[in-house]
């Protein structure tokens, strides 16, 4: 159709928007078919050839490139190809061989509509819409496939499910449910403007989500070892009943813990001094409460290591009565199960990463260091949610792997 041509023209002479008119836009079209073929077969080196569509786009750009020359391997085709078709080229000849209804942008592909329409009108193939949208990005990260792409191939991240980025991907395998994620979408609305968010608002929904789907249980990630001196007085069973869902009393749902001698709670739980008025858990001189079997821990004795570090407290425990009530309940774990568990922090420092004013050696200049390394999700008492990590192969049939 004469609608296309093989052109010469170096890229920044084609860049701007005052650029000149290509000084091989009127050749022939057997000229350009003859030419297209060489590209096809090789006979150039990349950036000597491309192929140029003839329009002009609203934005005053002149005949954007089509084709140009690659000389990389495939990851489907291998190297049968050394010519590779541009964004502006393939996008709309997709959708419109899918049958797709809408193509739905963020507003920088606003600027490719006019190529969009004008190239499938010109093949006379079905047109779909193309709308656009306000792109959303995410504080502390980035959410572009370009970088995302940049730090997985610097190693920075394992993979596109690292559960330190925001893909679909990683924020599945992070625990979050679609559910939760179609919430917060909904929440955010539909807007023509830029939208910049902080990752506590999509925390905030996943919460509050959550925190009425996940069970929890009990769970103690820096563990100090109890042991209740008078355990065989008390007559305890060596099971007890858990509620998985204790916010809500008409929950039926419950789970068996088991009841021990030796319990282990978090290290933060107790201190052994009582010069802090604040602290409000067990000390030499203040009884903590056990939550779900109604015990009161009174300190008894420290065990320490050869370094002095404290590995043991040794305290008598009581039931508890309605007269006097410790002033905190902490959770505990008995005869536990071992299991790897990740907490992790933010990828980068800054609020914005992509700022090139305050970081101008660049987004990967701004990495924090934390772990690099979901679908059953747990709520564990006073810590937070976690989910079982199957993606990463089990190390031992006796470990699980979690992360947060």
């Amino acid at each position: 159709k004469g609608l296309a041509y093989v052109c010469h023209q170096k890229v920044e002479e084609m860049r701007g928007f005052e650029v000149q008119m290509s000084p091989w836009r009127d050749r022939s079209i057997e000229d350009n078919l003859q030419l297209f073929e060489d590209m096809k077969h090789g006979k150039y080196d990349e950036g000597e050839a491309t192929l140029r569509l003839k329009l002009t786009l609203e934005e005053g750009k002149v005949d954007p490139v089509a084709y140009r020359i690659k000389y990389v391997p495939h990851h489907r085709t291998g190297n049968q190809w050394c010519i590779y078709p541009t964004y502006d080229y393939t996008h709309c000849l997709c959708d419109s061989i899918e049958n797709i209804t809408h193509s739905l942008c963020t507003k920088e592909f606003q600027s490719r509509r006019s190529s969009y329409y004008w190239l499938c009108n010109a093949l006379d193939i079905y047109c779909p819409v193309q709308w656009e949208y306000g792109r959303l990005n995410v504080n502390y990260t980035v959410v572009s496939k370009r970088k995302i792409l940049k730090l997985i191939t610097t190693k920075t991240v394992n993979d596109w499910d690292d559960p330190r980025l925001f893909t679909l991907t990683a924020l599945r395998r992070r625990g979050i449910p679609s559910e939760a994620i179609n919430r917060f979408v909904a929440k955010l609305g539909l807007t023509m403007s830029q939208m910049v968010i902080d990752p506590h608002v999509l925390d905030a929904t996943v919460r509050d989500y959550l925190n009425v789907h996940a069970p929890r249980t009990m769970a103690v990630l820096d563990g100090l070892k109890i042991t209740i001196e008078n355990f065989d007085d008390l007559n305890l069973p060596s099971t007890a009943d858990v509620p998985d869902f204790p916010s809500d009393p008409s929950d039926p749902r419950k789970h068996s813990v088991s009841v021990d001698r030796e319990i282990f709670i978090e290290k933060s739980d107790y201190k052994p001094d009582d010069s802090d008025k604040s602290f409000r858990r067990l000390t030499p001189k203040q009884a903590v409460g056990l939550k779900h079997i109604g015990l009161v821990l009174r300190f008894v004795k420290e065990v320490k290591d050869a370094a002095g570090h404290v590995e043991e407290v040794v305290v008598k425990a009581e039931k508890l009565t309605e007269g006097e009530k410790p002033k905190a309940f902490i959770h505990w774990v008995a005869k536990p199960v071992s299991a790897e568990v990740r907490l992790y922090e933010r990828l980068f420092k800054s609020k914005n990463p992509e700022d090139a004013q305050a970081l101008p050696g660049g987004f990967l200049t701004d990495i924090k260091s934390g772990f690099t390394d979901f679908y059953d999700r747990f709520q564990f008492e006073r810590i937070g949610f976690f989910c079982v990590d199957k993606i990463r192969p089990q190390r031992n049939s006796s470990s699980i792997e979690l992360s947060c």
